[in-house]
């Protein structure tokens, strides 16, 4: 799994953290990585081309590692989205995309889409949304787009905003990271079982 944070933060947030000890009690790995205004010390992203190299960079090394293992990207908001534009764009060829509270459009502008590359992504997508994320609203405009997209799922957490929060949440990061990627886990299944993983090794 190769996991990307959202636009303002980095790596070591802690959900992506998180995230990644809930993977692994899946028997998954987990690489993450800072986009490069992240590590240059900025604070808002440059331009697209700039985090798609980025994802091809990081998705390449982690293919070329283990060429016989799937390899999933999953990215958290603006970090899935660089994703679904460099699977779009044939420059990291992941077994399947996850988005964590995928930025459909900036709140408040609905007529502003970041959607028209989905269609040239080929591989399985899951949409983990929360049906308060004003990044998605109305949330029936999101339904319709991944209903028109072969392959891919929408999956709500029902009163959770853009980073899963509920209202009034007392839970802690794991404890959130949990809920939303527990979401994730039959969606993954058929795609990283194979036949030399042993019964509940993996997923």
């Amino acid at each position: 799994m190769i996991l990307a944070p959202g636009a303002g933060a980095g790596a070591d947030h802690p959900f992506l953290r998180s995230a990644a000890e809930v993977l692994a009690s899946y028997g998954l790995s987990t690489v993450r990585f800072d986009f490069a205004y992240r590590a240059q010390g900025r604070r808002m992203p440059g331009p697209a081309a700039h985090a798609v190299l980025a994802w091809k960079t990081v998705f390449d090394r982690v293919h070329g590692d283990d060429a016989g293992a799937p390899v999933v990207a999953m990215g958290k908001s603006y970090g899935g989205r660089m994703a679904s534009m460099a699977a779009a764009a044939g420059d990291i060829r992941a077994h399947a995309l996850i988005y964590l509270g995928y930025p459909l459009h900036p709140p408040g502008r609905p007529d502003r889409e970041r959607v028209a590359h989905l269609t040239e992504v080929s591989t399985p997508q899951l949409f983990l949304s929360g049906r308060r994320d004003p990044f998605v609203a109305p949330t029936e405009r999101l339904e319709e787009i991944v209903a028109a997209l072969p392959g891919a799922a929408v999956e709500w957490i029902d009163d959770a905003g853009h980073s899963f929060e509920l209202p009034r949440d007392r839970r802690t990061s794991h404890e959130v990271a949990a809920e939303a990627l527990s979401r994730a886990r039959e969606f993954l299944r058929p795609i990283l079982l194979s036949p030399r993983d042993t019964p509940g090794g993996r997923v």
